[in-house]
């Protein structure tokens, strides 16, 4: 089976670090309950650049890592649920901003799996022989659609980039992937379009969602439902990817999850049954970036030394949609 090679890794992460205690300033909470309910002590939020810029410079560091020049990426494909523009899409933006030839850039979005998504889609055009080098991207700026008065929800995100370029190997791939459309309601963040738009108004599953001007124009979650579809729908989708590959999930090397919720992260590998030492993870400096959060997890592990040639990791996360996914690849 036509495997990937990752050749090269980046990450940008913003300067300015928002604390837990810094929230405390404004809302009924405590560096204790936030760490407690979700491991995370401070996340990184971009007061000055657009997601786009972020993503582009961790594509920089991307493709200066693995050796390359922009002008060797063969297409660019970008995952992100936070964009600036509806149009141009924000691969496009990144070409234009490192250089790149006039090569096929594309935007997916399937939120949080989102890296997992772009991954696997850029893994079948390498596989087809469509392309030779792939720069894959995924840039969050999530902090610009939090409602800062819901507890709940505004201590869990952090913004910042990460991308990583892949070529064709003859090591293995296997992924499962999979959606559960009818929750929409768990997790969501509108597009704030005009709320007076009879088209808008009259269907009866967009007015349920924009009955408030917070849901009209904040991310909304139903914490406990997206709790348990995360719990389940990553133990599930591991041991189906790992049924593809006739591993066990304690034969893999690495296994690097959705950094959403330590606990949810502790929850799912309690089902999975994982040796926890084969885990990694960083939310407690950076909180959920959403899609960016994977990638972000490589570059540090690069950097750290730790990625070795031959090694079997195993990438699972779960998203709005709702969307969940898992791959297996041999680095």
């Amino acid at each position: 089976m036509s495997g990937i090679s990752i050749i090269g890794t980046g990450a940008y992460l913003p300067e300015f670090i928002a604390t837990n205690e810094m929230f405390t300033k404004f809302i009924d909470t405590t560096d204790e309950w936030i760490t407690t309910r979700t491991g995370i002590s401070e996340r990184r939020i971009s007061q000055d650049k657009p997601n786009f810029v972020m993503a582009a410079e961790a594509s920089k560091e991307a493709v200066k890592n693995a050796g390359l020049t922009a002008k060797d990426i063969d297409a660019i494909i970008v995952s992100t649920c936070s964009p600036d523009f509806f149009y141009p899409n924000t691969a496009c933006l990144i070409q234009n901003l490192i250089g790149a030839n006039d090569c096929p850039a594309i935007d997916i979005n399937t939120a949080c799996t989102g890296f997992i998504t772009a991954l696997d889609i850029a893994r079948n055009y390498l596989a087809a022989d469509i392309y030779k080098t792939i720069l894959v991207v995924a840039g969050e700026r999530l902090t610009s659609q939090i409602d800062y008065e819901d507890r709940a929800s505004c201590i869990l995100f952090g913004d910042g980039a990460g991308a990583a370029v892949v070529q064709k190997s003859n090591g293995l791939y296997y992924s499962h992937m999979g959606a559960k459309g009818d929750m929409l309601h768990d997790l969501y963040c509108k597009v704030e379009y005009n709320r007076n738009n009879p088209f808008y108004i009259g269907d009866g599953i967009l007015k349920d969602i924009i009955d408030t001007p917070q849901k009209g124009r904040y991310l909304q979650m139903d914490g406990k439902a997206v709790y348990k579809f995360a719990v389940d729908a990553m133990a599930d989708a591991v041991e189906k990817v790992c049924g593809q590959s006739g591993f066990d999930i304690n034969d893999l090397d690495l296994v690097i999850p959705h950094q959403a919720n330590l606990r949810i992260i502790q929850s799912a590998l309690k089902k999975m049954n994982v040796d926890e030492s084969k885990v990694y993870t960083n939310l407690e400096k950076h909180g959920n970036t959403s899609s960016s959060c994977i990638p972000m997890c490589l570059a540090e592990l690069d950097r750290a030394g730790r990625l070795k040639r031959g090694m079997k990791i195993c990438l699972v996360g779960f998203g709005a949609g709702l969307t969940y996914g898992a791959c297996i690849f041999e680095y």
